[in-house]
């Protein structure tokens, strides 16, 4: 029997990844603050990015998501905002024209600004700092007055998420709509902004929300408060995950089995997927449980370059994708969705590409604050393998 759900009951459960804030009493007003906002998203565009998700599972729909790695204070700007969104629609236009499936456009946008990282502490010249735990957090410069966390930066964090969706609804004025998603990693923020929708309660910091590979343990405090919103949710599912630790996070995150709830979002690396995949899959059938199985093709395959540059191999992304497809197929499942880190920017972060991107190269463009990001023609290059192996389901279902 699950415990009592409330906006607050995660504050009792084992969390990771989070700050330490050096000032609580500052941390608690800001909160406070944060908690009188109006919300960025409204319930319905919540529900409706459900029902989309939830035709995507029956296969009459597919998901696109996308966009920065972090979102930064210091790149801000209309141009950047409409350059991701441009390629977002972009791809999802060469993906629908293929496959004849309406394309659900999610964005990595206007909320995106806490990061995961794998130790506490940055060490350099015998100096050890705090991680840049992103913008929302502390700054990337390596000095103790940017490193030290501080709460003053959700207003901003939030100021952006407001302006960027303002945006973003200009652009897709009169067109399909354009959702918004992030990592719900960063709990007080995210509690900050909890709202209630009729009876029960939302996520307004964005449609969609998700948690990461680092913090979806059973019994975490990030799965206990997704556990009680309404929102769409995503699961990241990497290459420790076991069968039986993901169907007790589903029986936890979606107890009544509802469509369109769950997205799972293989995140394995081109050389494991095809180990660890396929037991996931046939678990999840097993006890028919609805999900949306999506691609993450990006954050297992990220190695340091020779010349000490953290990359991604676009033969190594495009090979996981592909494997997740023939996975799927083969697991009787249809592969419904891709989750990419990418900019509308001409940047030099990931190598390779039909325009080749050498490790050379990636001086001089790299501007990701965090993890490397698809370039536009990489981007493109992505979504048509998507829409090539969309359009052979296709034929092979009509044959």
């Amino acid at each position: 029997m699950a415990s009592i759900w409330s906006p607050g009951s995660w504050r009792r459960h084992e969390i990771e990844q989070q700050p330490a804030w050096p000032d609580p009493a500052a941390l608690e007003a800001a909160l406070a603050e944060l908690a009188a906002y109006p919300p960025l998203v409204p319930p319905h565009e919540a529900h409706g990015l459900k029902s989309a998700l939830a035709e995507a599972q029956a296969g009459r729909a597919f998901l696109l998501q996308g966009g920065d790695c972090a979102e930064s204070f210091a790149e801000f700007s209309v141009d950047n905002i409409s350059g991701n969104h441009a390629l977002l629609t972009a791809m999802a236009a060469l993906i629908a024209e293929s496959s004849g499936l309406p394309v659900i456009r999610v964005g990595r946008m206007a909320g995106q600004f806490a990061k995961p990282r794998t130790r506490a502490l940055e060490r350099k010249d015998g100096i050890s700092l705090p991680m840049y735990r992103g913008d929302i957090v502390n700054g990337i410069a390596f000095d103790p007055a940017s490193r030290t966390p501080d709460p003053d930066r959700m207003f901003r964090a939030y100021s952006q998420s407001a302006a960027t969706l303002g945006r973003l609804r200009e652009l897709a004025a009169g067109g399909e709509p354009f959702y918004t998603s992030h990592e719900a990693l960063l709990l007080s923020y995210e509690q900050a902004l909890v709202r209630r929708d009729g009876a029960g309660w939302y996520g307004s910091s964005a449609h969609f929300l998700w948690i990461g590979d680092r913090t979806r343990f059973p019994g975490s405090a990030h799965v206990e408060l997704l556990r009680g919103l309404s929102n769409p949710i995503g699961i990241k599912c990497g290459p420790s995950l076991e069968p039986d630790v993901l169907l007790r996070l589903l029986d936890s995150l979606n107890p009544a089995r509802e469509a369109g709830r769950i997205t799972l979002i293989a995140r394995m690396g081109a050389d494991r997927i095809e180990q660890r995949l396929p037991a996931l899959i046939r678990a999840v059938a097993a006890e028919d449980h609805p999900v949306l199985w999506s691609c993450d093709p990006m954050h297992g395959n990220t190695i340091r370059s020779a010349n000490g540059y953290k990359t991604r191999p676009v033969e190594r992304i495009l090979a996981e994708l592909g494997a997740f497809f023939a996975i799927a197929a083969a697991e009787g499942e249809r592969g419904g969705g891709v989750h990419v880190e990418m900019t509308g920017r001409d940047v030099t972060e990931c190598t390779g590409g039909a325009e080749p991107v050498t490790e050379r190269d990636l001086e001089s463009r790299y501007h990701t604050h965090c993890d490397p990001r698809l370039n536009r023609a990489q981007a493109m290059e992505l979504a048509e393998l998507v829409a090539e192996t969309l359009a052979g389901d296709e034929d092979a279902a009509a044959a």
